[in-house]
C-alpha cells in the first residue's frame, strides 16, 4: 500500500471512530463496529492501531491539534467580543451536526480511559481555558469586556457552561437551550456595570449640573 493509501485509510478511521465518539462514547463502541462502516477487515484496523487505547490516543491528539488550529484561525478578529463570540461558535458547529464536544464526551469516562488518552483530555481542556484567560484579559485591558475576577476563573466557567449547555441541549433535543446560555454569557462579559461614571481622579461619582427652572 502507497504512504498516500495509508494515509488516507488512518484518515477514515479516525473519522469514523471521532463520529462514534461523539454520538455514542468511547466505551460504546468497539473496531467491529469501525469494520462495518468503512467495509474493512478488522485486521487493518489492528495494523494501523494495534488497540482501541492506542486509536484513542491518536484521536484525542488530531481532535486536539484540530481546535487549536480553530482557535488561531479565530485569532484574526480584531475584537474580543468577536473572538468569544467565533468561539461558542464551535460549540454550535458540533450541536448542527447532531454530535457532542468529543473530549467532552471522553470526560464522562474518563475513569475507564487509559492514562495516555487521561492526559490528552485534560491538555484539551487546559489549552482551551488558557486561551480564553488570554482573550479576556486582552479584551477587559482594551475596555472591551468587563466582568469581575481573574481571566482564569472566568475562562473555566465560560468551558465548563458551554459543555454544560452543550449536554443539555443535546440531551433534550432543544438546540435554543445552547443559544440561550451562550447569549446570556457572552452579554454579561460584554455589558458595562450600571451606574454612573466615577471620577477618575477623586474616586467619586461626577455632580450632575443643576438645571435652573
Amino acid at each position: 500500500m502507497s504512504p498516500r493509501l495509508d494515509r488516507d485509510t488512518v484518515d477514515r478511521i479516525l473519522d469514523v471512530a471521532e463520529h462514534l465518539v461523539q454520538v455514542r462514547g468511547y466505551n460504546a463502541f468497539s473496531y467491529a463496529d469501525v469494520s462495518a462502516a468503512l467495509g474493512i477487515r478488522k485486521a487493518s484496523l489492528h495494523h494501523h492501531f494495534a488497540t482501541k487505547a492506542d486509536l484513542g490516543a491518536a484521536l484525542v491528539e488530531r481532535y486536539r491539534r484540530s481546535f487549536l488550529a480553530a482557535l488561531a484561525a479565530i485569532e484574526e478578529a480584531p475584537a474580543a467580543g468577536e473572538r468569544l463570540g467565533r468561539y461558542v461558535g464551535l460549540y454550535r458547529s458540533v450541536l448542527r451536526r447532531q454530535r457532542m464536544c468529543m473530549c467532552g464526551m471522553l470526560a464522562a469516562d474518563i475513569a475507564t480511559l487509559p492514562a495516555p488518552m487521561r492526559r490528552g483530555v485534560a491538555r484539551f481542556f487546559t489549552e482551551n481555558e488558557a486561551w480564553l484567560a488570554r482573550v479576556l484579559a486582552a479584551g477587559r485591558s482594551r475596555g472591551e469586556l468587563h466582568f469581575a475576577g481573574a481571566p482564569a476563573a472566568i475562562a473555566a466557567f465560560l468551558v465548563s457552561a458551554l459543555e454544560g449547555a452543550l449536554l443539555v441541549s443535546r440531551g433534550s433535543g432543544e438546540p435554543a437551550h445552547l443559544d440561550a446560555v451562550a447569549s446570556l454569557l457572552l452579554a454579561s462579559i460584554a455589558r458595562r456595570p450600571p451606574g454612573r461614571a466615577v471620577s477618575p481622579r477623586s474616586g467619586r461619582r461626577p455632580l450632575r449640573p443643576r438645571h435652573r427652572r
